[in-house]
């Protein structure tokens, strides 16, 4: 591990990640981290279709009241269903849509951020049900967004209202009622509709079906997303924006791009928004094509750094290259490209498209998406760029904790799911040698697992596939366990016997290794503690590289003066 000092935007952004991506298992669980981490009896019997939601916000109250109209399907008989909704919002009302749109009301009993909604009957399996939330209340005021999200009630640099809402971790139960669980997305996706000012726009996500001009001065925007969405996802946001137009021919046809942009910031986002198109042909190269081409890909400004709600990425770098300007992996690469467009981005196949059942499994997320980064640097520079880029990056890396944290109870692991998971990947496609193979194998993944949740067995075993032999134990070493590998070896006087063995792994740890002699490359499988021999010839001898092994692999090289063989 880079001892070195980290630059202090770096242990800003360490510290941030750690922030969303903190195991709870310091404090003990509740039944609150329960009711809203587990699919509960009330949660398991009914399968979401579809959300339509109606929103009013009041800017300078900072409050909101709206409805949420949730339609589900039975998968099992039920009767008492669970909705979640964060305090201090309000539940008004309850209505079940009946037959010939008649409205039942239903009683409730809120417990906690949680709703148990009684039907008084039982739904059979494969009926079909809506019932209607009527809310009201004021959302958590986001503290540190998206870190410590909620909603942010902000004005622009000309004293406009700015608004925008972030909930990763934290919930959309936050601001409005939902299943707030990662294991269940709406399959017909939502609609969303956002009554505001008619001085001001209102971007959501989607496609925008209609606006409505009210005569009290205010106007409602209607988007509409035709693809499943997980609920942290769905975003609101308002402003005085303009719109940018333009389209990216793509490989499932022409997609329509949208940016929002705070009027005064027009001129300087022109330049940066360059950036998009070479993004989506660098992730459709590698990982296969942009998972929404119904909902389209649109960007907006908002008051804080960045989010991947889907469609509709959260934007707030400042219209700069880097992270604010600055290269987290240290090594200048990052200064090629804007960290928040290339960034989140890549959420949409890796967040958005493909979306962990439990966010224990968060790392499925911000590894693979931490990686587009490794991945975008090669398309701008070349896969030795690309290398040094993900080699630097390891400098975030904390060892603090697993970054699979406890299921169940709505916890994330340790915040080394951005860098070390990324880190991991690397290393396995390094081992693979083959990136022929390492993109069929990301390709596979978003065509598999296309707009579906998962576990990290179902990673697992897709990678395995792909890279022939199972990274099970792989998996266990960075994401379960905190100890980096250490390679040993030693070379003989003669240079020509190479002795090699992993410590400081867990048992039936198997990464292969790619060495280079010159222009050729020794596959090794290195056991733990236990001592292997590779024969070189002269030729091999003098041209070996093992001291840059550490650059492709995240592991720890150390050269033995003297072989000392003992039992284990």
């Amino acid at each position: 591990m880079n001892t070195k000092r980290l630059p202090l935007l770096s242990i800003f952004f360490i510290f941030s990640l750690y922030t969303i991506a903190q195991s709870v298992s310091e404090k003990p669980f509740s039944k609150s981290d329960t009711l809203r981490g587990t699919i509960t009896p009330e949660r398991a019997w009914w399968d979401l279709l579809h959300y339509a939601i109606y929103i009013q916000p009041n800017i300078p109250q900072k409050s909101v009241e709206g409805n949420v109209a949730i339609q589900f399907k039975a998968i099992q008989p039920g009767k008492i269903l669970q909705i979640d909704l964060q305090q201090p919002l309000i539940i008004d009302s309850v209505l079940e849509v009946g037959n010939k749109q008649q409205f039942n009301s239903l009683s409730f009993k809120r417990t906690g951020n949680i709703a148990l909604i009684n039907f008084n009957h039982t739904i059979v399996t494969g009926k079909k049900a809506t019932i209607i939330v009527y809310y009201h209340g004021k959302p958590r005021e986001a503290v540190r967004p998206p870190w410590d999200g909620g909603v942010s009630w902000k004005n622009d640099q000309q004293g406009n209202p700015f608004v925008a809402t972030s909930c990763q971790g934290l919930g959309a139960s936050v601001w409005w009622p939902c299943k707030d669980h990662q294991a269940d997305e709406p399959n017909d996706g939502l609609s969303i509709s956002v009554r505001i000012p008619d001085t001001l726009v209102e971007v959501s996500n989607g496609q925008l079906k209609k606006v409505i001009t009210h005569t009290d001065h205010t106007k409602t925007w209607t988007w509409e997303v035709k693809n499943p969405i997980n609920n942290y996802g769905v975003s609101m946001n308002i402003g005085k924006y303009e719109r940018i137009k333009d389209t990216f021919n793509g490989e499932a046809g022409v997609l329509n791009l949208n940016y929002y942009i705070l009027s005064a910031h027009k001129d300087s986002a022109l330049q940066q928004l360059k950036q998009i198109k070479q993004m989506l042909s660098c992730f459709e190269y590698w990982m296969g094509k942009y998972p929404f081409y119904e909902d389209g890909y649109k960007l907006v400004e908002v008051p804080y750094l960045g989010m991947e709600h889907q469609s509709n990425v959260a934007y707030g770098n400042k219209f700069k290259n880097g992270y604010l300007g600055r290269d987290l992996s240290g090594t200048g690469w990052g200064l090629n490209w804007d960290f928040i467009i290339i960034h989140e981005s890549g959420h949409e196949w890796f967040g958005n498209n493909i979306t962990s059942k439990d966010i224990a499994d968060m790392w499925i997320h911000e590894g693979f998406t931490n990686y587009t980064e490794t991945l975008f640097t090669q398309w701008l520079n070349g896969k030795e760029a690309a290398n040094e880029y993900n080699y630097g990056s390891r400098k975030n890396i904390l060892n603090d904790k697993p970054i699979i944290a406890p299921f169940g109870v709505n916890a994330m692991g340790s915040g080394d799911m951005y860098s070390k998971a990324s880190a991991m990947i690397h290393s396995i496609r390094m081992g693979m040698n083959d990136d022929i193979q390492f993109r069929k194998l990301l390709r596979a993944m978003n065509s598999n697992f296309y707009h579906k949740t998962v576990t990290t067995e179902d990673v697992e075993q897709l990678i395995s596939k792909y890279t022939g032999y199972p990274v099970k134990q792989i998996f266990n070493q960075y994401l379960r366990n905190t100890t980096i590998p250490i390679l040993e070896y030693y070379l003989a006087a003669d240079k020509k016997m190479l002795n090699y063995r992993y410590t400081n792994a867990i048992d039936g740890f198997n990464m292969p290794l790619i060495i280079a002699c010159g222009n050729t490359f020794k596959k090794i499988v290195p056991k733990n503690n236990e001592w292997q021999q590779l024969q070189l010839t002269i030729e091999e001898a003098t041209a070996l590289q093992i001291s840059n092994i550490e650059k492709y692999f995240y592991l720890q090289l150390k050269e033995r003066k003297e072989l000392v063989i003992k039992a284990y």
